[in-house]
């Protein structure tokens, strides 16, 4: 049985062949934003795509049509994605998103916008102190802890070096963690201290898109997505400076990332897609392994968690990337990828969920 109800759902057709991986952002009139990636030509990861964004001004029950808020060709490219929509100290609205200079280049910009996004006045490379390369963040991933402090974590694929002379260049799947920070409110951005490296061998994946929540002692708790069979974790006691070596968690998954979030109350929501692939099971060619949606939560900071319950589960479709927002009318709005076998692939169709909270 699935859990709230749908209040959006964006469909591929003749023009957008893909909507996917948005964030939420309440507006300074007290609307709320959700902006997300959409695609022309193909729905795979590197197609042309620019960031758009919809206004709900009922809590996420109905949204405008979208419109877009950053183009590509403003940054010189064929894609952006990958959006976290930031509250910058000074009030303005902070856009981090990947551009990607081909053929294997990834980078990471904040801009910035002191009218809601109808214009962006300065632009920053996140990267800047980081060095040139293939750096994955997810959407809805950038945080800002209590003491200000801008968190940032990547994935970093190492590349045989090809990508600056504009020849295919090797990319190895393999990541590593890479975590980058601001104490200036995204002015500038410096690397952490230590490199999480997998822990194990005979991973096609190694440690892929990280996610970071901080707990209520101030300690980070990191979670990356593998094939291994579980989200991993990581932890950090210095504000994302140093990190422990990485571990399987509670969480079993497929191939798909976690999102994880905290409710004013305390609580912590998670969201994932637990292990499906039981032996005998048919992995849809759509889904990808990422079904059922489900979702839990602690009381207790992580420390233990209610029993899951099912988002959404239609057989054949994959549900990922889902970004977390709380309305004042005590709800969860789920943003995700939800698509199936009219779609082609999970990632083409993007539904956005209320569910209410107790």
């Amino acid at each position: 049985m699935e859990k709230g109800r749908l209040t959006a759902l964006f469909k591929p057709d003749g023009v957008y062949t893909r909507h996917s991986e948005g964030a939420f952002l309440r507006m300074k009139d007290g609307a709320l934003m959700f902006a997300y990636s959409r695609f022309t030509g193909a729905w795979f990861d590197d197609a042309p795509s620019d960031i758009v964004f919809c206004v709900s001004r009922d809590e996420g029950e109905t949204w405008t049509e979208p419109d877009v808020m950053l183009s590509a060709a403003s940054f010189g490219v064929k894609n952006i994605m990958s959006l976290s929509l930031l509250r910058m100290e000074n009030g303005d609205l902070g856009a981090i998103c990947i551009a990607k200079e081909p053929p294997q280049i990834y980078r990471v910009y904040l801009s910035r916008s002191a009218d809601e996004g109808k214009t962006f006045y300065k632009r920053i490379d996140c990267l800047e102190n980081v060095g040139q390369g293939h750096y994955v963040v997810n959407n809805a991933r950038v945080i800002r802890l209590k003491s200000g402090r801008l968190i940032l974590p990547l994935a970093h694929h190492r590349s045989d070096g090809r990508a600056k002379s504009g020849e295919n260049a090797h990319i190895d799947y393999r990541a590593s963690g890479v975590w980058v920070y601001s104490d200036d409110d995204g002015e500038s951005w410096l690397p952490a201290d230590d490199i999480v490296f997998p822990p194990f061998t005979g991973s096609k994946t190694g440690l892929q898109e990280p996610g970071v929540i901080e707990k209520q002692s101030g300690a980070l708790w990191g979670f990356y997505r593998t094939d291994m069979g579980f989200q991993y974790e990581t932890f950090s006691m210095d504000g994302g400076l140093h990190w422990t070596a990485a571990q399987p968690s509670r969480f079993t998954s497929p191939v798909s990332p976690m999102s994880m979030a905290r409710h004013a109350s305390g609580r912590l929501y998670a969201v994932w897609n637990p292990i499906p692939e039981y032996n005998g099971r048919a992995k849809s060619s759509a889904g990808w392994g990422r079904t059922p949606l489900v979702m839990a939560h602690s009381d207790d900071d992580g420390a233990s968690w209610s029993e899951p319950e099912i988002i959404e589960e239609e057989e054949g479709h994959g549900y990922c990337y889902t970004a977390l927002f709380f309305t004042r009318d005590n709800a969860l709005l789920a943003a995700y990828c939800s698509g199936g076998p009219e779609e082609g692939a999970c990632l083409a169709r993007l539904s956005i969920r209320k569910i209410e909270l107790e």
